[in-house]
């Protein structure tokens, strides 16, 4: 029996020539080399002259293949993902630079502390919103998906809340806008008083009467309303009524006298002015003008037409009142119908003749 050694190459060869090789022993590690050998002679044999090269140059390598997407996915994917995260830095910057200007141009318009909060930070969040979808998109990372959810999402919340959102934006226009602020007294509908506070859903009114009406912002911001106290000075109108036959020349010259004795009144801008207004069924209606401002408004209020009526008084001009004049008619008895004949009575149409005029 033959023993192989490991570094023995003829006898590798004696073995592969020699048919008795029952008494030789071959290591397991040299039967896989040689089977190796043989498996790679018949893949040799078996390829053309193009694989040949491809194995020579490593075009069919996995490493090859690997490295080849990977320059690939450098080349194509780097720049975009420079491009996206510049885009989130400028981005964030102006985002910021937008809330600040949205918060000092609402600090000009003395605008609600909670308002200025509230669109601040929503305006920061929309613009964020915005900026990563954008980011996502140079990637290439689709957000339509994402965008049409948000759509629906939103669309159903407003859908949910249409009329909070209304009060919501009546609130951002009155607070805006300014057709009112806080101590005005406006006139809306049958609301009227002073506005105590303003919301962003609602507004508080407080009226004389010690009640808290609190209206819809969506309603003060879509109807007409009256706000009495806009201007520094406001007017006050009186009516002064005396009896038919009265001298007007004096009636003007006691209202005068009231006029020039109450301190409120202004005379700068504007005069005040005594005119008839109206000729009614009992009386003569004189028009007082008188202008104020909002602070005096309701202290001459109170007392001009009890100052007038002591000065009339005082004069003895007559303070008219509804006057009825009753007449008195005589019986004159029965009133008995005239008789007449069959002879009086006239003709009819049928008994005349026609064309004779008779």
């Amino acid at each position: 029996m033959l023993l192989l050694d490991d570094n023995n190459a003829a006898l590798v060869a004696a073995m592969t020539q020699n048919n008795n090789t029952a008494d030789i022993v071959v290591p397991d590690h040299i039967k896989e080399a040689h089977d190796t050998l043989a498996g790679i002679k018949d893949s040799l044999s078996n390829m053309g002259l193009s694989d040949l090269k491809d194995v020579v140059t490593g075009e069919n390598t996995l490493i090859k293949d690997g490295l080849h997407a990977l320059v690939q996915l450098t080349v194509e994917f780097v720049p975009k993902l420079l491009i996206a995260i510049i885009i989130l830095w400028v981005g964030m910057k102006l985002s910021k630079m937008l809330k600040r200007v949205i918060i000092k141009a609402l600090d000009k318009r003395g605008a609600e502390p909670s308002l200025k909060t509230f669109l601040g930070s929503l305006v920061d969040v929309l613009m964020k919103a915005m900026i990563v979808i954008m980011a996502m998109d140079v990637i290439g990372i689709k957000a339509t998906s994402f965008i049409a959810l948000l759509g629906a999402m939103g669309l159903a919340i407003g859908m949910a809340m249409q009329g909070t959102l209304q009060n919501f934006a009546g609130g951002v226009i009155i607070l805006l806008m300014k057709p009112f602020k806080v101590d005005d007294y406006i006139e809306c509908g049958t609301y009227k008083g002073y506005i105590k506070e303003i919301r962003i859903f609602h507004t508080i009114m407080r009226p004389f009467n010690g009640r808290t009406i609190i209206i819809p912002n969506s309603e003060l911001a879509t109807k007409s309303l009256i706000n009495h106290t806009k201007e520094p000075l406001i007017r006050l109108d009186v009516v002064a009524s005396v009896a038919y036959g009265t001298d007007l020349a004096k009636v003007k010259e006691v209202l005068w006298e009231v006029i020039k004795a109450e301190p409120l009144i202004k005379w700068e801008p504007k005069a005040p002015v005594i005119a008839v207004s109206d000729l009614n069924n009992s009386s003569v209606d004189l028009s007082v003008w008188l202008w104020v401002t909002v602070e005096d408004y309701w202290e001459v209020w109170k007392h001009i037409r009890e100052d007038i009526y002591i000065a009339f008084n005082n004069a003895g001009v007559e303070i008219p009142f509804p006057q009825v004049t009753v007449h008195q008619g005589k019986d004159n008895g029965p009133i008995h119908m005239e008789h007449r004949t069959v002879v009086d009575r006239p003709a009819t149409v049928e008994g005349e003749k026609i064309g004779t005029g008779d």
